[in-house]
């Protein structure tokens, strides 16, 4: 498959004007749907604004490539526009984009027309062929002009790797591995950059690419051994521990493209601190990574809530689904389970949702440990669950969530500890230490930990649980101001994940109190979007033409309860947006602990609202407080044209 199999004449048009980043995007997606590529028009250019919303797609040097992989997408396919005069689009380098691509991916298919994407995303780092295409004057010049640049590339690699080259006397041996979140454009152009870098400056190198279609250009053991530096240029998490003890430097895939000199001086400096995957802080790997202790901890602790998170919206959704078909007046105590139907969703979502302690625990535990720490973090998060203590090992004090939070942590650094006593074992017996010496001596430890915690753990959350249920109306609706509130301070960030953490903990205890707490979390953190859509409809003079057009968009990410939707316009003026949304999610949460709202679903939005306890006065403070945010945003934003 060859570039032009995807690039049709009729999803090329030159010399556009666009007067801003959602214009450019109209367009294109305009020219999806004329060629046949998309199932629906709508869903895909919502998926391609979700990815904008995530960061811009603008990677510089006068070139966009919006992307999105979805089930909207009929076919794979690639448009493109060229605007000379350039669009704002976000560009990581502040410069105009003048060549836009908008690369569309099916769900599910094969991933061929992936690597002829890569390819063309490397062909554009050559600022001569990219202005060559902006200067284009009918779409067959534009889609001859790829091709002509595809089959000097496709001749050029076949002669480099038909010919092996002789070893540089002076160079460095260097290894890059690059990966982005989507794995579609920016993966491609980082590693296109450090190689092109390199040979510049007469150094080998070689780079793994983590694309969407899996990994390429794998490096192997022995390369990492005889490498003199490694750069992992990377947007997510990459397979760390094969450079155990190399110099590794670490880098966005933004860095290696519009920096990768800056990279490859940094390795020919030498100043390069080693990396230790042992999990410990040392000096070496601390600098490395610049992270502070209470950061890591962070990262390890959302390694656990992002596995976590599947089982119990999952389980949540289906055991609420039981209590919506049940009766509730033939057994009041057994209420979810009196008819067949009910008991059977029930059972199902209990069992989903059974996972969710052990898996929390258990990714804890891998992100300190890596792989080793995995099963002593199942072991103690089960452990947490069933309350083993040395009276009863079989169950007598459940620590619940806060028991397999502690498990993770212990479990991980239990995991580091064994690692590093059996350090001096004789070489023989290396192959021996993953399979039985960590996971005996870990899940024993662990054991004990958790015997002797879950009576201290157990208690406190009984204690919790007590002064929750015993609160008063005035207390419980700080509590609901102070959650939602939450919600709207970072908007996916460590202070929206402590609340929404806080009300799936809650959740699980299976009471009045925790539906109440689930129910203001929720609603907190539906408000922001749903507030900006109001706002931009209200108040069109507070906000920029893109802004107002992307708006209304927001009323779906709200009601789906997806905050992140609120970012790029806290991003843009964040000293009075992000209070205005605060104020209006802070008085919706205060509203839903008032009316007692209650919710047995951890995720949803308004297709759960069925099985949301008082879902009218819930409704009604969903409504309240994203006015008030909407108002708030009116008074507090200056106009635009100030």
């Amino acid at each position: 498959m060859k570039i032009k199999d995807l690039l049709s004449k009729d999803g090329v048009s030159l010399n556009q004007t666009a007067a801003d980043q959602g214009a450019a995007i109209d367009l294109m997606v305009a020219l999806h749907d004329k060629v046949g590529n998309l199932n629906n028009k709508a869903d895909f250019k919502a998926a391609i604004e979700a990815r904008e919303a995530k960061g811009s797609t603008a990677v510089g040097m006068g070139i966009a490539v919006p992307h999105a992989k979805t089930a909207a997408v009929k076919k794979a396919g690639l448009v493109a526009i060229t605007v000379p005069s350039g669009v704002d689009y976000k560009s990581l380098d502040n410069q105009p984009s003048k060549l836009l691509f908008m690369i569309a991916a099916p769900d599910g298919a094969a991933d061929t027309h992936l690597e002829v994407l890569s390819k063309l995303m490397t062909m554009l780092m050559d600022q001569t062929f990219t202005k060559s295409l902006i200067e284009a004057k009918t779409p067959e010049e534009f889609i001859d002009l790829i091709d002509k640049q595809e089959d000097a590339r496709d001749k050029k690699n076949n002669a480099d790797a038909s010919v092996s080259p002789a070893p540089s006397k002076t160079g460095l041996k260097l290894l890059g591995v690059t990966a982005c979140p989507t794995g579609i454009a920016h993966t491609y152009m980082a590693a296109e950059a450090l190689e092109q870098c390199a040979k510049d400056q007469g150094h080998s190198i070689k780079v793994e690419t983590d694309g969407s279609g899996g990994a390429k250009n794998v490096l192997t053991d022995s390369e990492i051994a005889a490498a003199d530096v490694i750069i992992i240029a990377a947007d997510k998490n990459v397979e760390m521990s094969r450079f155990n003890g190399k110099k590794v430097i670490k880098a966005s895939t933004a860095d290696a493209i519009h920096h990768s000199k800056d990279l490859i001086d940094r390795a020919v400096s030498g100043d390069v601190p080693v990396y230790q995957h042992s999990g410990t802080i040392s000096k070496s790997s601390s600098s490395m990574d610049n992270e502070s202790a209470g950061r890591k901890a962070y990262k390890h602790l959302m390694n656990g809530v992002s596995h976590m998170l599947p089982f119990v919206i999952g389980g949540g959704i289906l055991i609420a689904i039981a209590f919506l078909l049940d009766d509730y007046s033939i057994d009041p105590s057994n209420f979810g389970s009196n008819t067949p139907v009910a008991a059977w969703f029930k059972s199902i979502g209990g069992t989903a949702f059974g996972f969710m302690l052990p898996i929390l625990a258990g990714f804890i535990a891998q992100s300190i440990a890596d792989r080793p720490g995995l099963a002593v973090g199942f072991v103690g998060g089960a452990l947490a669950a069933s309350g083993a203590t040395f009276a009863n090992p079989g169950g007598d004090i459940p620590s619940a969530f806060l028991g397999a939070l502690v498990a993770g942590f212990a479990s991980g650094y239990i995991v580091l500890c064994i690692r590093k006593l059996t350090d001096g074992l004789p070489a023989a017996l290396e192959g021996i230490k993953p399979v039985l010496i960590y996971p005996l001596c870990g899940i024993l430890v662990i054991g004990l930990v958790m015997c002797a915690i879950n009576p201290i753990v157990g208690a406190l959350n009984t204690w919790i649980s007590n002064v929750l249920t015993g609160m008063s109306s005035g207390s419980i609706v700080v509590l609901g101001i102070l959650l939602g509130a939450m919600m709207a301070t970072d908007m996916g960030g460590p202070l929206n994940k402590a609340a929404y953490v806080f009300g799936t903990a809650a959740l699980a205890n299976q009471n009045e109190t925790g539906y109440m707490i689930m129910a203001a979390v929720m609603v907190g953190g539906m408000v922001p979007p749903i507030a900006i859509a109001l706002a931009t409809i209200f108040f069109k003079n507070k906000f920029t033409e893109g802004e107002r057009k992307s708006g209304p968009v927001n009323f779906i990410m709200g009601l789906c309860f997806i905050t992140e939707g609120a970012i790029p316009f806290a991003a843009a003026d964040p000293l009075h947006v992000i209070p205005s949304l605060m104020v209006g999610s802070g008085v919706a949460g205060a509203l839903s602990m008032a009316f007692k709202c209650t919710l047995m679903a951890p995720h949803g939005g308004i297709f759960v609202f069925p099985v949301v306890g008082n879902v009218a006065m819930y409704l009604v403070s969903l409504l309240i407080g994203s006015v008030i945010g909407a108002i708030m945003l009116g008074i507090l934003k200056k106009n635009v044209n100030e």
